[in-house]
């Protein structure tokens, strides 16, 4: 069956390629595939040991771990939800519950460094149904909602706080492990760039301002650097196409590379040069190496894996070997990065399904 490329997250915090698996687990039990976690790790993954399948069935994404490493936040479209809705769920898969309002779409949650509260982005003041998917008349493209705004909730999901409220996308926001700046995507000012505020929507800055796509961004853990994806244009028709499509509210996902800056907006570094789709980075615990996904060695540019590289750009090293999509790579934060999740179609019971994985991690 021929791999396809599917969108999980419309407010382009994905690219997901989708293959049918068989096998699977039953979701909140944490067991092993087949009683043996080494068969849900593809030969050549040598950094994984004791895998375990978190979820089974749907489309599960972008899972982030609390900062005490006790729980996972992440986004679903699952039954009865046509969209992305907002589920907390134990590192164990048991407990799985809805924290999100269950209308309009959602994406890019995360928990506040003091676990007292929880933070997404949401389109369901701008109507409770699903907003509707981009045109791909004009080819693969994701869409940017201008209903998107930033909340912030108890875990319970209650008390449903707005920290954004400016016409335009505002999404896909991660909060510095320092417990002091939230980092997020907008388009307010006619491009997309990257801001950061404090934890109450106070202080807003802007800290790209290069014509250009700028998104998906994470502090490391000392907080003084930011990583994120960007796209970059020194044609002038490529630019012009750009800036044609974000007219529209959509955005070309085909070429972006992964940067690094200073967490002011200043020292903007890049890392991956290849000319690929890259996305998803985050910081390894020692903030020296940074792990992504990508497509660079397909050349159809379907099939997505990890990757590690350094700041600089050196020693790029391939993670995983699966033929499907492996991406939303994440290191536990309370014990210096000893657990690792990540989401995939690996072995999914359905075309279509990705799941949420967690195993240790093994240099």
């Amino acid at each position: 069956m021929k791999t396809k490329l599917l969108l999980v997250c419309l407010s382009i915090c994905a690219v997901l390629s989708f293959r049918f698996y068989s096998g699977s687990t039953s979701e909140g039990s944490g067991h092993f595939a087949n009683g043996d976690g080494d068969t849900l790790i593809i030969p050549g993954e040598k950094h994984f040991k004791n895998m375990k399948m978190l979820t089974n069935g749907g489309e599960n994404a972008e899972a982030y771990f609390s900062f005490d490493g006790s729980k996972i936040i992440f986004q679903s479209t699952r039954p009865p939800y046509d969209c992305d809705q907002i589920f907390i769920m134990n590192v164990d898969g048991s407990d799985v519950h809805l924290v999100s309002t269950g209308k309009g779409r959602t994406t890019c949650s995360y928990f506040f460094p003091d676990g007292k509260h929880i933070l997404y982005a949401s389109t369901h003041l701008g109507g409770d149904v699903c907003p509707d998917k981009p045109d791909h008349s004009k080819g693969y493209v994701w869409a940017l909602y201008n209903d998107y705004e930033i909340y912030r909730a108890l875990p319970d999901g209650s008390n449903l706080q707005k920290l954004t409220d400016v016409k335009g996308y505002d999404a896909e926001a991660t909060i510095s492990p320092k417990g002091d700046k939230i980092v997020f995507t907008s388009t307010r000012n006619g491009d997309i760039d990257l801001y950061s505020m404090n934890l109450d929507g106070s202080d807003l800055k802007q800290l790209t301002n290069i014509a250009g796509y700028d998104g998906g961004a994470y502090y490391s853990y000392d907080g003084t650097k930011i990583v994120f994806r960007a796209s970059r244009f020194d044609d002038p028709a490529k630019l012009k196409e750009y800036q044609d499509l974000l007219a529209l509210g959509l955005i070309r996902p085909s070429q972006l590379e992964i940067y690094i800056m200073n967490a002011d907006g200043t020292g903007i570094q890049q890392v991956t040069s290849n000319g690929k789709a890259n996305f998803g980075p985050y910081f390894f615990p020692d903030d020296k190496r940074i792990i992504y996904c990508s497509n660079q060695d397909d050349p159809k540019g379907r099939n997505f894996d990890l990757y590690a590289i350094n700041l600089d750009g050196s020693g790029n090293e391939r993670i995983t070997y699966g033929d499907t999509f492996d991406g939303f790579p994440m290191f536990s934060i309370n014990d210096g990065g000893k657990k690792f999740v990540f989401c995939s179609n690996r072995f999914n019971a359905k075309e279509g399904e990705t799941n949420v994985f967690i195993c240790d991690w093994v240099e």
